[in-house]
């Protein structure tokens, strides 16, 4: 005889393991949160974990600008620093960043302009202000620990009578027409009122098993490591910079996560089986950037080079929520690498449509029905800036 859960959710990335919070803080009686090997282990223990609000969309702004409320109020279960962000552009992107701010402001956000002069001003002289228009500056922004913020939001979840399984591979859903029903796992089926997928790369598989369409790619992305020289000035702030397709956080001790943003090339993979250290050009053109954009970080330790994986969807944006013509079923994956910092606020809003059948407009247009709608996302920069 097969177990009875009200809910499931496959997946304890930050995604899966902030909606079984929800949900329980909801009252949902039965969740079931499971996962294949442990919390964080896919794509978000890697996150750089950057905690921003500039979104060029006012759905994308409101969800990072609500989720910013969970991590102060989780700030030191989840490590969350408020070291302030930044975001550089180059001049002809000032315009652009500048109505962002304006539309910004009007869901809450903490946001202000820093004309070149002003911006050397508050850095100094880590800052080479070649090509930069300007900067926004957030000083609520900063970044967290996403291993700890995933343990955080599964402990909270257990507390609330959760039940959380983790290694345990869930190997397909279990749909009978227009309905799932369950799943299937090693240890035998569960069954389900609502099986919600939010396993990251891995969700076009699980989506597959039951015939269910997920246009989305399976992304390997590297990142690197650098800890600066000892009694230099360097940023303190987490940093996206558009002039140089780079982003940059601290990780305390005079370490810093470097990667590279949009625009560049990415490359599919299988998320079963994938390298998972990075190239050594890669790691070669990150330290040049780096050292051009902040000179005082000439002569920095290389400490790690490391590859995870992206699950990036067709407009950048995540899919969240039912699908219609399906029962029993909803997205929430397709982070596109930057799903970390708004995955709380999404989970809350994901929670309500699951519990009472709908959702705010803007937020039901998330749903993976807008593909069939061509009702896609647009963002102002590109990519996964939003």
């Amino acid at each position: 005889m097969s177990e009875r859960f009200d809910v499931v959710v496959v997946g304890a990335g930050v995604s899966g393991a902030s909606l079984a919070w929800y949900l329980k803080r909801r009252g949902v009686g039965r969740v079931l949160l499971t996962e294949r090997d442990k919390p964080a282990s896919g794509g978000t223990g890697k996150s750089a974990a950057i905690v921003r609000q500039h979104y060029s969309t006012p759905l994308m702004a409101r969800l990072a600008r609500a989720s910013l409320d969970v991590f102060q109020e989780q700030a030191k279960a989840v490590g969350f620093e408020q070291v302030g962000y930044l975001f550089l552009v180059p001049p002809g992107q000032a315009k652009t960043a500048q109505t962002n701010m304006a539309m910004q402001r009007t869901v809450g956000v903490e946001t202000e302009w820093l004309e070149p002069a002003a911006l050397k001003a508050k850095v100094g002289d880590w800052l080479n202000m070649d090509g930069v228009g300007g900067a926004t500056f957030e000083p609520k922004g900063g970044y967290a620990d996403p291993v700890r913020t995933t343990e955080t939001m599964v402990a909270n979840f257990k507390k609330l009578g959760g039940e959380f399984r983790e290694r345990t591979p869930v190997r397909g859903l279990i749909r009978k027409g227009d309905r799932v029903t369950g799943l299937t796992t090693d240890a035998g089926d569960i069954e389900a009122g609502t099986v919600v997928n939010a396993s990251g790369p891995w969700s076009i598989m699980l989506a597959a098993s039951a015939n269910i369409e997920m246009q989305m790619r399976a992304i390997r992305e590297q990142d690197t490591v650098w800890e600066a020289r000892a009694g230099r000035p360097v940023p303190s702030h987490s940093i996206s910079n558009a002039v140089d397709a780079t982003y940059l956080r601290p990780l305390g001790g005079n370490r810093y996560v470097v990667g590279r943003g949009f625009p560049k090339e990415y490359f599919d993979c299988d998320p079963y089986n994938y390298k998972q250290t990075a190239e050594d050009d890669f790691v070669a053109e990150v330290q040049r950037r780096l050292t051009m954009r902040f000179p005082t970080m000439e002569g920095a330790k290389l400490v790690d080079a490391y590859a995870a994986l992206y699950d990036v969807t067709v407009d950048w944006y995540p899919y969240v929520g039912p699908r219609a013509g399906l029962q029993g079923y909803a997205d929430f994956s397709g982070g596109s690498g930057h799903g970390f910092k708004i995955a709380p606020a999404i989970a809350s809003e994901l929670a309500d449509w699951i519990l009472d059948g709908k959702a705010k407009p803007d937020f039901a247009r998330l749903s993976y029905d807008r593909i069939a709608k061509k009702d896609v996302f647009a963002g102002s920069y590109g990519g996964n800036r939003g």
